[in-house]
C-alpha cells in the first residue's frame, strides 16, 4: 500500500457476506476511514473487527472535510471512503474528495464491489448492452414527469432510484404517461425478503398495493420503452405470426422463427416483439 492514497471502497448493499477480504484488508490497513455516517457505519466496522478511526464524509460537510482529506493524504496518510452501503459517490458523496485528490495528483484506488445499480440491472430482464443511471427522480411533480418522459423516450433502460414514500405516486405517473412501457422495481436486494416485479406500471402499483410492507425500504425503479418501427416496416404476414407464437414460445425464440421466415433481422424482430 503506497503512502497517501485514497481508497473507494464499496460495503455490503444489505447481505454483509458480500463484504470483500480485499476490502476488509484495505480498512485495517490505512490510517483513517471517512465514513458517511460513522456510526452506521461503526456497525458494519465493528462486525469485521476493523478498529481503524473514522470521520464523516456527508453531503452538508463535504466540500470543507475534502480539503481536511486531502491536506492528511499530502502529508502520506491513507484513507479510505466509504458510504453507508454500496459503492461510494453512486448517489452518494465523495465527488468533491475524488475531484480535489485528482487536482492534486493523489492516487485514487477504487476496489470492485456492491451496487443496487449493477445488482437490480443484472436481474431486471431488461436490455443492458446501452443504459443510463440517473440516480434519484426529482421530488416536484412537473421535474419528475420530465425526467420520466425523457426517460422512455430514450430508447434504452433508464434507471433511478426512489424512495418508499414516492413509489407509488412514480408508478402511478408512469402508468398516465406510458402505460405500455416495461418497468422492473427491485427491493431489498441481496436480503432475505429482495423482490423483483415486472411487467407495467400498473402490475407493479398492485404488488404493492396488495401488502403494505411491500412499499417499506428503497427502491431501484428501471424503464424501457420500445422505439417501435411502424408497423408497415415489417410484414403483416410476419406481424401475425409473431404474435402467434409469443403466447407459445419465448420472445427471442419466436422472433428467430419470425426473422428467418421472413428473412428479417432476428434482433430488429426480437426489439419489436417486446411492443406488442
Amino acid at each position: 500500500m503506497s503512502s497517501g492514497s485514497l481508497y473507494i471502497v464499496p460495503t455490503p448493499i444489505g447481505n454483509l457476506s458480500d463484504m470483500t477480504p480485499r476490502a476488509i484488508d484495505v480498512l485495517e490497513a490505512v490510517d483513517l476511514i471517512a465514513a458517511e455516517d460513522t456510526r452506521h457505519s461503526g456497525k458494519l466496522l465493528q462486525h469485521f473487527n476493523i478498529t481503524t478511526n473514522a470521520i464523516s464524509l456527508h453531503a452538508h460537510n463535504e466540500g470543507q472535510r475534502s480539503e481536511y482529506i486531502v491536506s492528511k493524504l499530502l502529508d502520506g496518510v491513507n484513507i479510505a471512503l466509504i458510504s453507508d452501503a454500496g459503492t461510494p459517490l453512486i448517489s452518494d458523496p465523495g465527488y468533491e474528495l475524488v475531484n480535489l485528490c485528482r487536482q492534486h495528483a493523489i492516487t485514487v484506488v477504487a476496489l470492485p464491489g456492491a451496487s443496487a445499480l449493477t445488482t437490480a440491472l443484472s436481474a431486471s430482464g431488461l436490455p443492458t448492452d446501452k443504459f443510463t443511471f440517473s440516480g434519484f427522480l426529482p421530488v416536484k411533480q412537473q421535474a419528475k414527469e420530465s425526467a420520466l418522459q425523457n426517460a422512455l423516450d430514450s430508447g434504452h433502460t433508464h434507471i433511478f432510484y426512489e424512495s418508499p414514500k414516492r413509489i407509488l405516486d412514480t408508478l402511478t405517473m408512469i402508468d398516465t404517461v406510458n402505460p405500455s412501457a416495461q418497468v422492473v422495481i427491485a427491493k431489498e436486494l441481496t436480503k432475505a425478503f429482495e423482490a423483483y416485479v415486472t411487467g407495467h406500471a400498473n402490475d407493479a402499483i398492485h404488488w404493492l398495493m396488495d401488502d403494505g410492507a411491500r412499499q417499506k425500504g428503497e427502491f431501484v425503479l428501471m424503464l424501457y420503452k420500445v422505439k417501435q418501427k411502424a408497423t408497415n416496416e415489417m410484414p403483416n404476414d410476419a406481424i401475425r405470426l409473431l404474435k402467434l407464437l409469443l403466447p407459445l414460445l419465448p420472445p427471442k425464440k419466436a422472433a428467430a422463427v419470425v426473422a428467418e421466415q421472413f428473412s428479417l433481422n432476428k434482433k430488429e424482430v426480437y426489439q419489436f416483439s417486446i411492443g406488442l
